[in-house]
């Protein structure tokens, strides 16, 4: 009996914790134009696969930005994200393929028309109201 307990009391514990917004992830400088992000890099794939869920706000200059190993075609949800999201798929060297708006803690599938690299969330309509679309050029570390 009481390793049940011990196991309940481990399942609750990993739920409250898998719910908590990631906040102390490393960040990187972009630039869109003049326009500076400060974004955390999810790099991991634990840290890809958490994302933006849980966070209840983000201040407008920040985002999140997700690096895979290699480019290929991605595609992203939005089950457990309370926020109204932009997101930006970014070809290895920084040039934006395409970019959607996500309606939050859906199941809708939003992916990029080609293989790339990196990610780009920021909050919803943040690209539009900078003017910011596909074929823009990111800079930035990654993208060197």
């Amino acid at each position: 009996m009481k390793k049940y307990i011990a196991l309940a009391a481990a399942l609750v514990a990993f739920a409250a914790f898998a719910q908590e917004p990631q906040t102390n992830l490393p960040r990187v400088k972009l630039r869109a134009g003049m326009h500076v992000i400060d974004a955390q890099v999810a790099a991991t794939p634990e840290q890809r696969m958490t994302g933006l869920m849980f966070r209840r706000d983000m201040p407008q200059h920040e985002g999140m930005l997700f690096v895979f190993d290699h480019e290929a075609q991605q595609c992203f949800w939005m089950k457990d994200t309370i926020l109204p999201l932009a997101i930006a798929f970014v070809a290895t060297d920084g040039t934006i393929v395409n970019i959607d708006e996500m309606k939050p803690q859906t199941l809708d599938s939003h992916c990029s028309h080609k293989p790339v690299r990196y990610v780009l969330e920021m909050n919803k309509g943040w690209f539009a109201k900078k003017g910011i679309k596909a074929g823009a050029k990111l800079q930035g570390p990654p993208f060197r």
